[in-house]
């Protein structure tokens, strides 16, 4: 990979990891404390579980990224599907702690950086297949923080994307964006400033 591809590949990970947290506070914003703690069922999973999950999986991935396992022997992952003394607001500061660790970890790459391997759970990764894993499982969890606030607030819900039948505006809104010499809207981005200017 030349050196060009690979800042061009950190500076779009760190702005989608960026954008994904945004649309998940986005959507935590939305719901009260009754419906941030609520399960669906037995089976599923709340948004403040997911919270606590999210967290701990950043915790343990992000802390010494390059130089230990991502999979730390003081993790006990089944416990981040309990809520055990936990508060929204404790649960919140964790959350926001364990992002400011994976910004921290991920930032400062260099290019040589990406030579390196880092194993999780054992098994060797490059640094793009370790970020690619991580991007792909928050954005997993992510839209189910998104999908469950929505459901909650259902007609009082604040779009984070472009809203219905208004794609035609986006369209528009993207190609007015590129005429006044904006710089280009992650897109993950774009859809959100859209939905915000729209409310």
């Amino acid at each position: 990979m030349s050196e060009n591809i690979i800042k061009n590949y950190l500076k779009d990970s760190i702005a989608a990891f960026r954008n994904y947290k945004q649309m998940a506070d986005k959507s935590i914003e939305q719901v009260s404390d009754e419906e941030f703690f609520h399960k669906l069922d037995d089976e599923d999973n709340s948004i403040a579980i997911i919270v606590k999950h999210i967290a701990g999986n950043q915790r343990s991935r992000w802390t010494d990224f390059l130089t230990t396992d991502g999979e730390k022997v003081d993790r006990n992952r089944d416990t981040e599907f309990e809520l055990i003394d936990d508060t929204r607001e404790s649960l919140m500061t964790y959350w926001e702690s364990s992002w400011q660790t994976l910004f921290d970890a991920i930032e400062p790459l260099t290019v040589e950086d990406f030579e390196k391997k880092v194993t999780i759970r054992g098994e060797e990764h490059t640094i793009v297949e370790a970020i690619n894993r991580q991007l792909t499982h928050y954005a997993y969890h992510i839209g189910q923080i998104t999908f469950l606030a929505k459901h909650f607030k259902s007609k009082d819900w604040k779009t984070l994307s472009v809203p219905k039948n208004k794609s035609a505006e986006f369209n528009e809104f993207l190609k007015k964006k590129k005429e006044q010499g904006e710089e280009k809207s992650h897109p993950l981005a774009a859809p959100q400033e859209f939905a915000d200017l729209n409310k």
